[in-house]
């Protein structure tokens, strides 16, 4: 913990105001902000502080509404941070910072509890460039896909407890419980004598280092593998737009239902993926092959065919890896071994998460800033959008298309004249309010023949269901960044889990852009699937 309490003696001297950018909450909790439409509601008073800070908020945790320091314990403490990474995500925002005090100095805290301040940004860390690969990573909890990644970012050894995990967990509450409660994000890079790494990923001026020297740059997308954030984990795979996943493996546990289902996710996203088998250190050899073969069988069962990187080398996974085809690759970040092969595998690898042809995104955000009107945000997924562009927006809820100019861009709090494929990007509309954008629209140029699909046909695949799906079952779709309630119909009448087959699709409230061959994730409570759109119908 800091002993320096500048920052929270500031914030409460400048005070919670109305139109300000700090925020006073004693403490928050699953049961009472995150029912009952409170999510809705603290995420866009979030966003309000967001925007009346010029992208950055300030929330000062374990104070009343009057800026009384109140104090809360470590747990309370946790269970708020938690809560707000989700209000954050929510509203298009991240934790940049949390610093902490004991209430009364550090030999109080136990006595009287934590005192914070959180900083919050705009947008996303992630900035895409040509040379940019971003791996998003996946499994389930414990099976040290952070502890994995910290150990590549900055080449140092695991001490066995998950220690170099606090690389990405940079937040107090995470590191307490030993779990990442939010998307985090890692970064290294590649010149020509080698990996460069960051010394202390905790630096803001480390990581720019390394954004700066590298001649290839890797990002990290590490995602949730607690099954209570599976949301945050589909929007973090389906809603990026990554060029490889990386689905991890423990060697003394694994492949569990978790794992099934990220691994699902990631074939629905089309993605090309990788399989690290974690902590071989921990376990012996015999228990090694039979989790090597247990992963292989898993593989197979989805229609993919493994391909061990320690039989057939780093040259024939490079070649060979596509959306049928997964390397396997042995790791530990205690002794480091696997690694040097992970290493090789992320410097050659092309890229892959762009896609040619004319402008066109789809919409992941929506704001009304002051002086500027309607902001749509998102990544843009194929193409190149320049300032003054005119563009097509929809489909609205009549199925139409509305005419828009895109007035300006910003990448990252920048103005920019342009972005092509790959950028997350905001684009001020002119033409359209704000209140008329909705998340899963698209944005296309002016001369594009958008269309509105009510219903499609697709090849589904139930990876886990209770019972049975008959006709007319309703799930939501996530495609692209369209969120929808769907029926679905099967050709044969039912689809059993494990099963594959057609289905006709329709959505429940309203229509939106589909086209042949995207990949779609549905899910309802524990019931998953996968499928790919093989033909659509326009809208009635």
């Amino acid at each position: 913990m800091s002993a320096d309490r500048a920052p929270l003696q500031r914030a409460l001297e400048h005070g919670e105001r109305e139109g300000g950018s700090i925020e006073f909450k004693e403490r928050l909790t699953r049961d009472t902000h995150l029912s009952d439409g409170r999510l809705e509601s603290l995420a866009a008073q979030l966003r309000h502080r967001i925007i009346s800070g010029n992208g950055e908020a300030t929330y000062v945790i374990g104070v009343t509404d009057n800026g009384g320091i109140a104090g809360i314990d470590p747990s309370a403490f946790s269970e708020t941070m938690d809560v707000l990474s989700l209000l954050a995500e929510e509203a298009g925002a991240h934790i940049e910072d949390v610093e902490t005090w004991g209430v009364g100095g550090e030999k109080a805290m136990t006595d009287r509890g934590l005192v914070g301040v959180a900083t919050l940004k705009e947008g996303s860390v992630l900035e895409a460039d040509d040379d940019h690969l971003v791996v998003g990573t996946a499994g389930h909890v414990d099976h040290g896909k952070s502890t994995l990644v910290g150990s590549l970012v900055t080449g140092s050894p695991d001490d066995g407890q998950g220690g170099t995990r606090s690389f990405l967990d940079v937040r107090p509450h995470e590191m307490e419980r030993g779990l990442s409660a939010d998307l985090s994000y890692g970064v290294y890079g590649f010149r020509d004598e080698g990996p460069l790494r960051m010394d202390n990923p905790h630096r803001k001026s480390d990581r720019a280092r390394i954004v700066e020297e590298a001649d290839r740059l890797v990002s990290f997308v590490d995602t949730v593998g607690h099954e209570p954030w599976l949301r945050t984990t589909i929007r973090g795979l389906v809603g990026q737009k990554l060029d490889y996943g990386l689905l991890v493996v423990a060697a003394d546990d694994g492949p569990t239902r978790t794992t099934r289902e990220h691994l699902g996710i990631l074939l629905a996203t089309e993605l090309p993926t990788i399989v690290a088998i974690t902590k071989a250190d921990a376990v012996t050899g015999e228990r090694l092959e039979t989790v090597e073969r247990d992963v292989e069988r898993l593989l197979r069962n989805a229609d993919r065919t493994p391909l061990s990187v320690e039989r057939h080398g780093v040259s024939a996974a490079i070649e060979e890896i596509s959306e049928q085809v997964v390397p396997i690759v042995t790791t530990s970040a205690v002794t480091m071994n696997g690694l040097s092969v992970l290493d090789e595998l992320f410097e050659k690898l092309p890229k892959t998460g762009t896609e040619a042809g004319a402008f066109s995104m789809y919409i992941d955000r929506t704001y009304n800033v002051t002086g500027v009107g309607a902001v749509a945000s998102g990544t843009v997924r194929s193409g190149q959008v320049t300032a003054g562009d005119e563009l097509l927006v929809g489909p609205l809820s009549d199925g139409s298309f509305q005419p828009v100019e895109a007035r300006s861009i910003e990448m990252h709090y920048h103005r920019v004249d342009e972005a092509s494929a790959g950028r997350i990007v905001g684009i001020a509309l002119k033409g359209i309010a704000e209140s008329e954008l909705e998340r899963g629209m698209v944005l296309v140029r002016n001369d594009a023949e958008p269309t509105a699909v009510r219903e499609f046909e697709a090849e589904v695949m139930v990876l886990n269901h209770p019972t049975r799906i008959d006709d007319g079952y309703e799930p939501v779709v996530h495609l692209e960044t369209v969120s929808e309630t769907v029926s679905i119909h099967p050709e044969d009448g039912q689809l059993l889990p494990g099963d594959t087959g057609t289905a006709r699709i329709r959505f429940k409230f309203r229509p939106y852009t589909v086209e042949e061959g995207q990949r779609f994730v549905f899910r309802e409570g524990r019931s998953k699937g996968v499928g790919t759109v093989t033909s659509v119908s326009e809208t009635e």
